[in-house]
């Protein structure tokens, strides 16, 4: 069959999209307020890419949900080079808060009583991106008034979406299975409960500690072997091990793509916390200490979010227990044969 010709305008349903302001300073009886038409279009900007980051996610979260990911084709490398796009258009949420603040806390007080009670916390979308990455319910900061002034149908759509596996749970299914500390093979036949590479490494962890840090050591305990429990952890013990070991050995060529990921992942949580901080900026700028169009308590609330809200602070955390590179453990050569070339 012939292919219908595309038209620009028609493809991108322009007609829709630039006809879709409707500032409430412009409607009858009101005075127009210059600034409002911007404010629309950034927050509409806003949604769009908000929009485009929970395609990347849920493209990433469909890979990541077959049985057994086959770390021997690409799907490792399309997982990170989507999310490395997430990264980028954080960066651009980022920058566009330079474009809003051209408007002047005047230039917002002309239309802004007539926004509530809307307000940005009613992004779904948002909140939908928040939870598809791993923020859970009861680590929210404000649980009972962050879908309290959404609409039923949006609510259903964030409650579903929190019900459905997280990009860090399926992190941590993708770090527990990872074999090289496993194979017995690699490691000779070892009886004692104690891996041979967690004995030596713990030791000289230890040994680097200052006096102050000596409490460290029961952490580390802990975190690398203690029990799994996922009421006040994402991680289990076993994916922190996997973690740790692409973060220390990164540098073998097979770590290099994992260590990639992981960092990718670290790189989301800093760019949604600049966001928010930006954001933060820009509500003191612009309305000082008073209350939010939709009833929260402003910069304060925002302010406590972006302490609570980082999704992957246990990998960032996982920093802490890093040695000096010159006083890692050796590998077997058989081990550092499978992460290395092969000729």
């Amino acid at each position: 069959m012939e292919q219908k010709p595309v038209y620009y305008g028609e493809y991108l349903a322009l007609d829709k999209i630039i006809h879709a302001q409707h500032p409430e300073s412009f409607k009858e009886g009101n005075k127009p307020a210059h600034d409002e038409m911007l404010f629309i279009i950034i927050h509409q900007a806003y949604e769009l890419w908000f929009k485009q980051i929970l395609f990347e996610i849920n493209s990433v979260s469909e890979i990541m949900s077959k049985p057994a990911l086959n770390d021997n084709t690409g799907d490792l490398q399309t997982i990170t080079h989507r999310l490395q796009r997430v990264v980028t258009i954080l960066k651009v949420l980022v920058q566009q808060i330079d474009i809003l603040e051209t408007m002047t806390p005047m230039d917002f007080l002309d239309f802004r009583d007539m926004l509530k009670p809307a307000s940005g916390f009613q992004s779904w979308q948002f909140k939908i991106i928040e939870a598809r990455l791993g923020l859970k319910f009861e680590e929210r900061h404000g649980q009972n008034y962050y879908t309290s002034q959404l609409k039923q149908e949006d609510i259903d759509i964030i409650k579903q979406a929190e019900q459905q596996p997280s990009l860090l749970q399926m992190i941590n299914t993708w770090l527990e299975r990872m074999p090289f500390l496993k194979d017995s093979k690699e490691w000779g036949e070892n009886t004692s409960a104690e891996h041979p590479f967690w004995k030596s490494y713990e030791s000289i962890y230890i040994e680097s500690l200052s006096d102050s840090e000596k409490n460290n050591s029961t952490v580390f305990k802990q975190l690398f072997f203690g029990h799994p429990d996922f009421s006040i952890r994402s991680l289990s013990p076993e994916a922190c091990q996997s973690a740790l070991f692409i973060m220390l050995y990164r540098g073998y060529p097979l770590l290099e793509l994992p260590f990639e990921l992981l960092d990718t992942l670290l790189e989301i949580d800093n760019q949604m916390g600049n966001w928010r901080y930006r954001h933060i900026n820009m509500v003191r700028r612009m309305i000082g200490t008073r209350v939010g169009t939709g009833g929260s308590t402003g910069a304060g609330y925002l302010q406590s979010a972006m302490e609570k809200h980082y999704i992957f602070k246990e990998i960032s955390q996982l920093n802490s227990f890093l040695i000096d590179r010159r006083k890692l453990p050796v590998l077997p050569k058989s081990l550092t044969d499978k992460l290395g070339f092969h000729f």
